[in-house]
């Protein structure tokens, strides 16, 4: 079992960045996919980003591609979303998500452990 706790997000206009961290307990955060997703209101939740277990596979969604970068250390037992350029649609709450197997997925239900989100607003 894997438990995580996102932080990091807040306020920021457009252009702005943000640094988005989720802290996750249990032995398995090292061999676990990471990814995080985000839920806008009134809208499914969406792919994000993901990183395969050791960091060295990253996937992107299309709306976020060049802008956003997901990171791991798994000596910290933490992922990093690093969001630069931001745009007022890409305001919503954000959710690092972990699963038990080390390659990335792309889909909510590849996802077997979530955090309980953090809220980004992006104002224009």
């Amino acid at each position: 079992q894997v438990q995580l706790v996102e932080s990091g997000g807040g306020l920021v206009q457009t252009g702005g960045s943000l640094r988005l961290s989720c802290a996750g307990s249990g032995r398995t955060f090292s061999t676990s996919a990471m990814g995080w997703f985000r839920q806008a209101p009134g809208k499914e939740r969406e792919f994000v980003a993901a990183s395969s277990a050791g960091g060295g596979s990253t996937r992107y969604a299309d709306s976020v591609k060049g802008r956003f970068t997901i990171s791991r250390d798994n000596a910290k037992n933490t992922v990093y979303l690093q969001m630069n350029s931001l745009k007022p649609e890409d305001t919503a709450v954000y959710y690092c998500a972990g699963r038990r197997y080390p390659y990335i997925g792309g889909r909510k239900s590849d996802y077997d452990f979530w955090g309980q989100g953090t809220q980004v607003t992006v104002s224009s």
